[in-house]
C-alpha cells in the first residue's frame, strides 16, 4: 500500500501546480473541472500527487494549522538531492528553515505557496 494523493483547498491551482513543477520536478497528472464548480490541479510524479482544488469563491485563512483540528501542519517531500532543490527554494524567494539531520535522514522546512508549509527530506 502507498498513500496515492492528498487533496487540499488553494486560491489558484494553476499557479501552485507549476510552483511545485518548478521546485520538485513533478508534471501535471490531470486537470479539469471539479465540485461546486471548482478547479482542480492534479500535480506529483508516477507514484502520487497533491489534488489542488479550488471552489472559485473567497476563502478563510487559519491562523495556525498546528492547532486547529484536522489542519494541514506540512507536505513531506522526498528529494534525490537536497541540496539541489534547497537551491531552487531559495532561488524562487522562499527561505529555508528548520534544518536537521537525524536518521533516517536530512531535511529542511520552508513556506511555500499559499503559505503551506514544505518539509524536503533526502535519504541518500
Amino acid at each position: 500500500m502507498h498513500l496515492e494523493h492528498v487533496n487540499i483547498t488553494v486560491n489558484d491551482p494553476k499557479d501552485m501546480a507549476q510552483i511545485l513543477m518548478d521546485l520538485f520536478d513533478w508534471k501535471i497528472r490531470w486537470e479539469g473541472s471539479a465540485k461546486d464548480n471548482g478547479y482542480t490541479v492534479h500535480v506529483g510524479d508516477d507514484d502520487g500527487y497533491l489534488a489542488l482544488y479550488s471552489p472559485r469563491k473567497d476563502l478563510k485563512s487559519l491562523e495556525s494549522s498546528y492547532v486547529t483540528q484536522a489542519g494541514l501542519n506540512h507536505i513531506g517531500v522526498v528529494v534525490p538531492d537536497i541540496k539541489a532543490t534547497e537551491a531552487r527554494v531559495v532561488n524562487s524567494g522562499y527561505t529555508p528553515h528548520n534544518h536537521a539531520d537525524y536518521e533516517p535522514g536530512v531535511r529542511f522546512y520552508f513556506d511555500g505557496p499559499e503559505g503551506i508549509e514544505f518539509e524536503v527530506v533526502s535519504y541518500a
